[in-house]
């Protein structure tokens, strides 16, 4: 019977998805059509669950990364940022699909947030690159993946789930980002140069270090916010928790005293759309909280583990395995959810093996990546249809090119550790013991 039901777990959740239901009520509901059917859970522990799920203090950080993001968007740091990217950028060939890349990048060690890089990056990128007559399927497909580093590149609001669920230093995950994050990023810059090569882009500027400068001026208080997080942690002076805190009242700083771009009543409009954003991301991290609960009461981690933990099973061999299972969820569901439900799973076997949890958490991590703007629910490829109107199966296809690459970073991030364990365990030496 144990069989039966997961089944009809996995099939509900499939369909539900499908009929496009959103992700937690999906999660929710497929998880209590087997808890009502089998009728030996009590049901008030489905709503301790649900609390428990984000009952954890490493997600306390998670509200103050996203409310940050947000403040960063209506009190002009990514404005700045976008400006100063482009004075460094504005003489290559492709210069402004590139620019779109590195800001994201810059963006996302700012806000840690895919979705808002893409609106906030995007929003302004998008009409430039039109003016330059880029070709629409390619500036949508850039789009909607150069906005996907920002949950590689810390803070990472998918990193902070991990690492409350497996209880991994937020900290040396955040760190182990910024090399997988490099490599992600760079090799979708590689490619924008080599596209514009081959489409003959000319860059429209030329570098001028007098632009660089009056630009850098313009940003240097933007740039404050990596400097904050980043430094904070490595130095020890601030926990992730604590960073995150002091990062949002930095941007309240900024925006409102410095760059005076945000009033009160602003202040307050962009509190209330967070909290609301914070909602639906942490309800979906309950729902999957619930469905991972089932998902341990039927023993599939169990049953997993003894599938896969044979003598013919190798590291390599597994890694290539968890690799397509976590490309299949990030298609579905949101990395936040996914990590939920498949880390409690995947975790206890990789440390069989000997991979180190931080490790698979940059590899999880990039899985998910990918899957922001991987059809056919990648959240992405939504932002970049409102953004710029385009219909999803022409964003669809201009993702394509930006996918092929991005797979290649993560086989280079899976099968070579040190891009993600060099810089953490400079920091937290006893993770590679």
């Amino acid at each position: 019977m144990t069989g039966f039901w997961l089944g009809v777990l996995f099939l509900s959740l499939f369909v539900f998805l499908l009929l496009r239901i959103p992700i937690f009520i999906s999660l929710c509901l497929s998880s209590f059509i087997v808890i009502l059917a089998v009728g030996n859970i009590p049901e008030a522990m489905v709503a301790q669950r649900l609390f428990g799920g984000i009952d954890k203090f490493a997600l306390m950080a998670m509200p103050f990364y996203i409310y940050a993001a947000d403040l960063m968007i209506v009190g002009g740091i990514a404005q700045r940022l976008l400006k100063f990217t482009g004075s460094l950028l504005g003489f290559i060939p492709g210069a402004a699909a590139l620019t779109t890349e590195f800001a994201s990048m810059l963006f996302g060690a700012l806000s840690g947030s895919s979705p808002a890089t893409v609106a906030a990056i995007g929003g302004l990128m998008y009409p430039e690159m039109k003016r330059q007559k880029y070709d629409e399927g390619f500036s949508v497909g850039l789009l909607a993946s150069s906005g996907a580093v920002a949950i590689l590149i810390p803070p990472s609001i998918t990193f902070i789930v991990y690492g409350a669920v497996s209880g991994v230093s937020i900290g040396a995950l955040f760190i182990s980002g910024i090399g997988a994050g490099l490599v992600f990023g760079g090799l979708i810059c590689a490619y924008v140069v080599y596209y514009a090569k081959k489409n003959n882009i000319k860059s429209e500027a030329k570098f001028s270090l007098k632009e660089v400068g009056r630009t850098g001026k313009e940003a240097f208080w933007s740039l404050g916010v990596p400097v904050i997080i980043i430094g904070g942690m490595y130095t020890g002076f601030f926990t992730a928790t604590e960073a995150a805190g002091v990062s949002a009242i930095y941007a309240i700083i900024i925006g409102m005293f410095v760059y005076k771009e945000m009033s009160l009543e602003s202040l307050y409009k962009t509190t209330v759309n967070s909290a609301a954003t914070i909602s639906s991301v942490m309800v979906v991290v309950a729902a999957a909280a619930i469905f991972g609960w089932v998902l341990t009461i039927y023993q599939v981690p169990q049953l997993l583990a003894e599938a896969l933990l044979t003598p013919f099973m190798t590291p390599t061999v597994f890694l290539i395995i968890i690799n397509i299972i976590f490309l299949i969820a990030g298609m579905f569901m949101d990395g936040s959810a996914a990590v939920t439900i498949v880390i409690p799973i995947i975790l206890p076997i990789a440390l069989k093996l000997g991979i180190n949890p931080v490790h698979l958490g940059a590899i999880s991590v990039a899985n998910f990546a990918i899957g922001m703007y991987t059809p056919p629910f990648g959240l992405n490829l939504f932002v970049a249809n409102k953004i710029s109107g385009v219909g999803i199966e022409k964003i669809v296809k201009g993702t394509l090119p930006f996918i092929a690459v991005t797979l290649v970073a993560l086989v280079l991030i899976t099968y070579i550790p040190q891009i993600s364990l060099a810089l953490p365990s400079l920091v937290y030496p006893d993770i590679l013991k």
